[in-house]
């Protein structure tokens, strides 16, 4: 069973369990979304809630090693070179009306804001490690003196693509 939202951000120190209690039991009446009421009622900044779904989503989501993956040319030309590697993502195919795109753990929340944005349709992540998703950024979208050393880090990448 995946990890509850409210116990991600127990644990992060955000929510106290009589928080989470209280907004659960709002939740039965109400039938909100758990984010948008702990945002309501102890004033959790929306970019901590984003960062607890993401590691909830991450605990469900499946590991791929990208380069047992198909991989769509035309899934690939839905983003740039620079757009790849600055969001640490790999869009791999179309799959039943979604986009399939792989990044690691610690870029989800970064890549599926920008996917939000820029895709204009479903995508759904799987998740690979560093090694992996820098070797295949480095097939698909090469771009000199990237590497993994720039999938390792968190900062921004700003590269002509």
């Amino acid at each position: 069973m995946a990890i509850q939202l409210g116990q991600v951000l127990v644990d992060k120190g955000v929510l106290t369990p009589d928080q989470v209690n209280e907004i659960l039991q709002k939740q039965k009446r109400t039938r909100r979304p758990f984010g948008a009421l702990a945002e309501e009622m102890f004033n959790v900044a929306p970019e901590a809630v984003e960062q607890a779904w993401a590691s909830q989503y991450a605990e469900i989501a499946e590991h791929v090693d990208p380069s047992k993956e198909k991989i769509d040319r035309s899934v690939l030309g839905l983003i740039d070179r620079r757009q790849a590697w600055q969001f640490r993502m790999l869009p791999m195919r179309q799959d039943g009306g979604e986009i399939r795109i792989a990044t690691t753990p610690d870029h989800l929340l970064r890549a599926m804001r920008f996917a939000l944005r820029h895709f204009g349709q479903a995508c759904y992540f799987v998740l690979t490690n560093p090694d992996q998703l820098a070797k295949a950024l480095g097939e698909h979208f090469p771009l000199p003196g990237m590497g993994v050393d720039a999938v390792l880090t968190n900062e921004p990448i700003y590269r002509a693509g």
